[in-house]
C-alpha cells in the first residue's frame, strides 16, 4: 500500500507526485524522490523495482522479510533493515522497515509495523539545510526515529526490572510466578538485543573508514546513531546481569527458605515424638509394667513429657530452628 510519494530539489519539497511520475522526477537534476510503502503486495515491489532499478538480491530480502537488521552496500546504493518494536500488552510486537537508498531516491517499505514515519518526514522538511545533502540525510533520519524509539521501551523493561527486584526481596508473590515474570522480562531484554545490536556493528560502517557516498557530510550525524545504540546494548547488558543475578539470588533465597522450613518441620517432629514414645511404652498391653499400680506413675510421665519437650523447645529456639 503506497503511504506517501513526494520529490525534493534543493532540501525543499517540490510536491506530492504519483508513482508514475517518479521517473520524470529522477531525471532532474538535485532532484530526488521519497517514497513510503507498508505491507505491500508483490506487484507493488516489481514495479518499485523497475522504477528505482533496485538490487535483485535487495529486493528478495524486503519481499520475504523477517531479515536481521543489517547495513549492506549494492555498488552506490545502500539497502538496511531495521526492526521496529512496539509494546503490545505485556509482549513486544516485532516489526521491519526496508529502506533502499540512492543517489536520487529513498524507498522505505514497512512491514507489520503500526506506527509510520510521518514525523520523521516532518522534520525532514522543517530542515532544508540538513536536507539539502538528499537521500543521506533521509537515511539519517530514518535511522535516528527508529532507534530513539527503542528507548521508551528500554526504560520500561527498567521499571519492570526494578519492581520485580523489590518483589522477590520483599517475599511478595508466588515463587513460581516470580520466576516466570523475571524469565519473561529476560526474553523481551532479548528481543531488544536482536534489534539494536547487529545494528550497531552496521552503523559503524557510516562514519568511520570507507564511508558511502550517499553519506559523505553526514559522518557526524551517524556517530550520534552509533552512540545511542552503544548506551542502549550497554543497559540491555547491564539489565540481563541484573536479571541473572536477580535469578540467582532468588534461587538461593528460596533454598534457604526451604531449609529453615525443612528444620522447624524437624523440631516439631522431635517435640511430637518424646511424648509419643513415653504414651508407647505405657500403651503397651502386658500385665507387668514397672509403675503400672503406682499411684503417680500418671503425673509422673505426663511432668517428664513436657520436661523433654520444654527442654527441646528451648534448644531449638535458642538454635533458631523454631
Amino acid at each position: 500500500m503506497l503511504v506517501n510519494c513526494a520529490a525534493y530539489q534543493d532540501g525543499k519539497k517540490l510536491d506530492d507526485i504519483e508513482p508514475r511520475e517518479i521517473r520524470t522526477f529522477l531525471a532532474q537534476p538535485d532532484c530526488f524522490v521519497w517514497m513510503a510503502l507498508k505491507d505491500p503486495s508483490e506487484a507493488e515491489l516489481e514495479a518499485m523495482e523497475q522504477e528505482f532499478d533496485l538490487h535483485p538480491l535487495a529486493i528478495e530480502d524486503a519481499r520475504h522479510g523477517h531479515q536481521r537488521p543489517k547495513i549492506e552496500e549494492y555498488d552506490d546504493d545502500l539497502f538496511v533493515v531495521m526492526q521496529t518494536l512496539e509494546p503490545a500488552g505485556e509482549e513486544i510486537h516485532v516489526g521491519e522497515v526496508d529502506v533502499f537508498v540512492g543517489r536520487n531516491y529513498v524507498l522505505t517499505v514497512r512491514n507489520q509495523s503500526a506506527r509510520g514515519f510521518q514525523d520523521v518526514r516532518a522534520r525532514c522538511e522543517r530542515e532544508p539545510e540538513l536536507l539539502r545533502h538528499g537521500p543521506g540525510y533521509v537515511l539519517y533520519a530514518l535511522m535516528d526515529a527508529v532507534v530513539d524509539r527503542y528507548f521508551p521501551l528500554l526504560d520500561a523493561l527498567e521499571t519492570e526490572l526494578e519492581s520485580l527486584e523489590e518483589k522477590i526481596f520483599a517475599g511478595k508473590g508466588l515463587a513460581r510466578e516470580n520466576i516466570e515474570s523475571l524469565y519473561a522480562l529476560k526474553q523481551k531484554l532479548t528481543t531488544l538485543k536482536h534489534a539494536a545490536g547487529p545494528l550497531l556493528e552496521g552503523t559503524g560502517k557510516l562514519y568511520g573508514g570507507r564511508v558511502p557516498p550517499i553519506c559523505h557530510g553526514l559522518q557526524d550525524y551517524f556517530r550520534d546513531v552509533y552512540d545511542h545504540l552503544v548506551r542502549i546494548n550497554q543497559a540491555m547488558d547491564s539489565m540481563r546481569e541484573t536479571g541473572v543475578t536477580a535469578i540467582s539470588v532468588y534461587a538461593a533465597m528460596a533454598m534457604v527458605q526451604q531449609g529453615e522450613t525443612t528444620r522447624k518441620l524437624a523440631a516439631g517432629a522431635a517435640l511430637v515424638a518424646v511424648p509419643t514414645l513415653i504414651a508407647g511404652v505405657y500403651g503397651m498391653n502386658f500385665t507387668h509394667i514397672p509403675e503400672l499400680s503406682w499411684e503417680f506413675g500418671y503425673p509422673l510421665s505426663v511432668g517428664l513429657m513436657f520436661a523433654i519437650d520444654g527442654f527441646l523447645f528451648w534448644r531449638f529456639r535458642k538454635a533458631g530452628w523454631l
